[in-house]
C-alpha cells in the first residue's frame, strides 16, 4: 500500500439485516494515521458500518478494502489477523474471566509473539486502573473500568485500525474524559482510529475529520473544526 492509498475505502456500501436496509450507498475513506470520526443520531446506522468492516453483517454490497485487501471476501475471524481490531459497544467483557486473562485474549492471533508482556505494560500505563485489577474477575469492575478493559484487550493486537463503538456510551462524566484521554494518547502512537459516537462534542474535539450520518446516508463531511461551526450540526447535535 502506498502513501497516497487509503488504508481503508468504502464505496457505495449497503448493509442490512434481513430484509431490513440500514446503509444506502456509503462512500467512506481513510488515510494511516487518521482519527475520523461518525456522529449521527441513534439507530442512524453508524454501528452497522463498523459491523460490516468487521464482516459482522450478513447483507453487504459494494466495495470494502483495507490496505489493499477486499475486505468482501474474508470472514470474520480474519479481519483481526489483518490489523483491525473492534471494541464493540456495551464493551462485552468475559466476566468470569480475570482483567489480565481478558486482555490476552485481544492478542489471540498473535498469541507467539514474543513482545506480549511489553504489550500488556503498554496497556497498564494507558490504564493504571487495569493494573490495580489485573487478578480481578472482569464481571465485578465498574462500567468505566470494563470499557478500559475492552479498549485494551483489542489493543493488544498492536491494530493498524482500531475501531470504536460508542465508547463513552453509560460513562459517567469523569470517565469519559478519562476516555477521550486515552484516544487521544493511542491516536499520537500512531494507531489509525475510526470512532462512532453519539456524544457529538467528544467525537469532534478528539477526532481530526469526520462523517455526519443521517437515516444511513452520509449528510455531510468535514474537518472536525468544519463541523463543529456548521450550523446544521450544532443545532442538531451539540445543542447550540
Amino acid at each position: 500500500m502506498s502513501a497516497s492509498q487509503p488504508l481503508l475505502e468504502i464505496k457505495g456500501l449497503n448493509a442490512g439485516y434481513g430484509e431490513i436496509e440500514v446503509l444506502h450507498g456509503i462512500d467512506l475513506q481513510m488515510f494511516e494515521g487518521e482519527f475520523v470520526c461518525i456522529i449521527g443520531a441513534n439507530t442512524a446506522g453508524k454501528s452497522t458500518i463498523l459491523r460490516a468492516i468487521s464482516r459482522l453483517v450478513p447483507h453487504v454490497t459494494g466495495t470494502l478494502r483495507f490496505a489493499g485487501n477486499d475486505l468482501s471476501s474474508r470472514a470474520s475471524h480474519d479481519i483481526p489477523t489483518l490489523g483491525i481490531a473492534h471494541v464493540p459497544e456495551g464493551r462485552h467483557v468475559f466476566s468470569d474471566m480475570m482483567v489480565e486473562e481478558n486482555l490476552m485474549l485481544g492478542a489471540f492471533t498473535a498469541r507467539h509473539a514474543k513482545d506480549l508482556s511489553s504489550r500488556m505494560e503498554g496497556i497498564f500505563e494507558l490504564f493504571p486502573r487495569l493494573r490495580e485489577r489485573r487478578g480481578q474477575l472482569a464481571g465485578t469492575l465498574s462500567g468505566g473500568e470494563q470499557q478500559m478493559v475492552a479498549v485494551g484487550r483489542a489493543l493488544m493486537l498492536q491494530p493498524k485500525l482500531l475501531l470504536l463503538d460508542e465508547p463513552s456510551h453509560g460513562l459517567a462524566p469523569k470517565v469519559v474524559e478519562e476516555m477521550h484521554d486515552a484516544f487521544t494518547k493511542i491516536h499520537s502512537r500512531g494507531t489509525s482510529i475510526l470512532l462512532v459516537e453519539q456524544n457529538v462534542g467528544l467525537a469532534l474535539d478528539v477526532a481530526t475529520r469526520g462523517y455526519v450520518l443521517e437515516s444511513g446516508r452520509i449528510a455531510l463531511q468535514g474537518t472536525s473544526a468544519e463541523l463543529n461551526e456548521n450550523p446544521a450540526v450544532r443545532a442538531a447535535y451539540l445543542g447550540i
